[in-house]
């Protein structure tokens, strides 16, 4: 039975979408083509009518994983005039216990990155776009500028700082879930209260 066009679509999307998760889950190594096929629904033989080879789907559905942003995506304004509340907010969000517990829902960075750093070639060109994309992202967010407005040097600087602070407490925190749950907990909760507690105040 021939598939149309839109199903074919559609079912190329389920495979993406199957496999971004899977692969946040358990890591590149941990996923199996027919764990992929088997989730978005469909036969193992399947999946190469849509992608030429795993190394292809890799890329995209990594690509994929980064529609999850921590800041808003290109042309939506962020929420907060200055950009404070919705940056507190979303701090809080990503150094969640619930983040934390179902990455395969979440952060690409946090998930993958060590994968990608392994890899190299063009899945680490992959995660560099993404990355530079939510770099941008979040420094318009700190400095609660326009979607379509640059960040100024020491905006770019500070959203950095801050996601590679997140980053690297999320990956602290999953690592020690299971052996620490206390530590893992206390590892969220003090990177949290760091991130969000107001700049102190200069005295004249």
């Amino acid at each position: 039975m021939k598939v149309s066009k839109a199903q074919s679509s559609a079912n190329r999307q389920g495979i993406l979408d199957a496999a971004a998760r899977l692969y946040r889950e358990h890591g590149l190594a941990g996923v199996g083509v027919a764990d992929i096929t088997r989730h978005a629904g469909l036969t193992h033989g399947g999946l190469y009518r849509h992608f030429e080879n795993k190394d292809a789907l890799v890329r995209e559905a990594c690509a994929r994983a980064f529609d999850w942003s921590i800041a808003p995506p290109d042309g939506v304004q962020s929420d907060g005039s200055n950009g404070a509340p919705g940056l507190a907010g979303r701090v809080k969000s990503y150094l969640s216990s619930a983040h934390r517990d179902h990455p395969g829902e979440g952060c690409p960075v946090a998930a993958l990155a060590v994968d990608a750093a392994r890899a190299g070639g063009d899945l680490s060109a992959v995660f560099a776009q993404g990355i530079e994309r939510n770099i941008g992202r979040f420094a318009r967010m700190v400095e609660g500028l326009d979607p379509s407005a640059p960040p100024s040097v020491e905006g770019r600087e500070r959203a950095i700082q801050m996601l590679a602070t997140m980053v690297g407490g999320m990956v602290l925190a999953r690592a020690t879930a299971d052996g620490r749950p206390a530590l893992s907990d206390e590892i969220l909760t003090v990177l949290c209260e760091h991130l969000t507690a107001p700049p102190p105040q200069e005295h004249g």
